[in-house]
Formats: structure tokens, C-alpha cells, sequence
């Protein structure tokens, strides 16, 4: 009998031999079948400036195509590495879980409902609502506008939370809702409007695109994270990809960062200090 459990348990322990290889992460990792491949698959949009849209060139640009060539510049020493999946918002996440492509990076929100069903990396931008107006305008900042009460018309993009958005900052404020965002723009250019309540993103963009012509109120609200996400399971792979996304904005591919962040959204952000590393304060 206890021959027959030696010869039981040393097949047991072949067979778990011979599944070893198939279940090594290392071997899985989709670290390695990028770097075998010779490119980045990544998944965006190509219809929202400034993060993703096509220039009169039609070539694909904005700032989550940067951080996209920052991580093809971290494997391939060469950011051109890269084929791009354009997709529509709703396909993010599936198209991460089919492995349909290796990470998307399209101004993904970070949510905890999000997170049960794929891995966000570093957040890379802190984005927000913020209210723009034209520059001359009849109010001068966040104060004024706030201090007019209701003779203030706010527009903004139609959705379920709007209202509720813009009373946040501005409860005694009319809100005129559309269901575009040229025509959210039209009705503060036209004066029906005294601000637009838009991302803070976009408001630093198209102040940057229009120099002199809108001007931020200086109020901000509102915090969402952006990060890319990868498909579960794969630690090497998010692993690497943070470590790319951390170092372009702590680290020795800073520039990188700095120089996307500016041609995009027009301001500089703040340098890398020396020391003690901030992110840890």
C-alpha cells in the first residue's frame, strides 16, 4: 500500500511538473509578447481634442497619443512603435478583456467599479470641470460670477448630472444644456451665456488654440483620474507600463511629459524636485 501512495504521489508531482510552464506568469507576460512583436497595440479615440483626434494631416494626435509613444519609447527606444485601434468609449474595457489590444490609454476615468474588471496604471492626468469665458466679459473671475447669482447662464453639455454639476459651484446660476459642445461654445461666444462649464482640459486647451480670446474663471471642481488600463492578471505588464507612465512625469523621460503637456494644454507642469521623491510625501 504504501508503495502504491509513493508511485500516487510521484505521478501527482510529474504532473504538476509538466503544468508548471504553462501557468509561469513570466512565460505569459504580455511584456514579452510586445517585445517579440516589435510594437505596441494601443486602443483610443480619434474624435476629442486634445486627447485623441486627427489633424488636418489626418494623422492621429493629442496628449493620450503621447503617452502612448512615452511607453513604445520605453520598449523600443523609438515612440513610432505603435499601432493604433481606434475605438468608441464603450469598447475600452472589452476590447482590454478580449486582448484585442495591449492597454488603452482614451481619458479613461479611474472608478472602483472599473477596477473589478481591469488594471488602471499610474493616473497620468488629474482632470476636472472648470468655467470658461470670453475674455472681456462682464464678470472677471469665479468670485464675480458667483456674487452675480442668478443673473449668471452657465452652458454646458447635456447629460443627466449637469445641473446638479453647475449649481455645485454656481447654485444661483441658470443652466442651459445642449446637446453638442459647438453649440455649448456658440452660446458663450454669442453672449447667451456667461460662462461654459467644460473640462478643465479643454478649457486650457482652447485658450491655448485661441490665444487672448476666453479666459479661465480661476475655479476648478469636480476631480477625476485618467490612467491607461491593461487586462488583469498580468503584474510584469503593469508593472512595466507604470514605470514608464511614472518616469515620464518623476524621472528621466520627464521632458517627454513636459513637452506633451504643454503643447497640448498650454501650461508647463511643475518641474521634478531633487531629493526625497514628492510622490511619497
Amino acid at each position: 500500500m504504501f508503495q502504491n501512495l509513493t508511485r500516487i504521489a510521484a505521478g501527482i508531482g510529474i504532473a504538476a511538473c509538466t503544468l508548471l510552464p504553462a501557468t509561469d506568469a513570466s512565460a505569459q507576460s504580455k511584456l514579452k509578447e510586445v517585445l517579440n512583436r516589435g510594437k505596441l497595440i494601443v486602443g483610443t479615440g480619434s474624435t476629442n481634442p486634445p486627447w485623441h483626434f486627427r489633424d488636418e494631416k489626418n494623422q492621429l494626435v493629442g496628449f493620450d497619443i503621447e503617452i502612448a509613444k512615452i511607453i513604445a519609447q520605453g520598449l523600443f527606444d523609438d515612440p513610432n512603435k505603435v499601432e493604433f485601434v481606434n475605438q468608441a468609449s464603450d469598447a475600452r474595457i472589452p476590447n482590454i478583456v478580449t486582448g484585442k489590444v495591449d492597454i488603452s490609454c482614451q481619458f479613461v476615468t479611474v472608478t472602483a467599479a472599473r477596477a473589478q474588471q481591469v488594471a488602471f496604471t499610474v493616473p497620468y492626468y488629474r482632470e476636472g470641470v472648470s468655467l470658461m469665458m470670453v475674455a472681456g466679459g462682464p464678470y472677471a473671475d469665479y468670485a464675480a460670477l458667483k456674487a452675480a447669482g442668478s443673473k449668471v447662464t452657465v452652458s454646458v453639455l447635456q447629460n443627466v448630472f449637469a445641473e446638479k454639476m453647475v449649481k455645485d459651484a454656481l447654485p444661483e446660476a441658470k443652466v442651459d444644456q445642449f446637446d453638442s459642445v459647438d453649440l455649448m461654445y456658440q452660446a458663450l461666444n454669442s453672449g447667451r451665456a456667461q460662462a461654459a462649464a467644460t473640462d478643465s482640459s479643454s478649457l486650457r486647451y482652447y485658450m491655448k488654440q485661441n490665444a487672448g480670446r476666453y479666459v479661465d474663471s480661476g475655479y476648478s471642481w469636480n476631480p477625476q483620474t485618467y490612467a491607461c488600463i491593461v487586462r488583469q492578471g498580468d503584474q510584469d505588464w503593469l508593472n512595466f507600463v507604470n514605470v514608464a507612465l511614472r518616469e515620464s512625469m518623476t524621472g528621466t523621460t520627464f521632458p517627454l511629459y513636459k513637452a506633451a503637456f504643454e503643447r497640448w494644454f498650454g501650461e508647463t507642469p511643475p518641474e521634478p524636485k531633487i531629493g526625497f521623491p514628492q510622490e511619497f510625501r
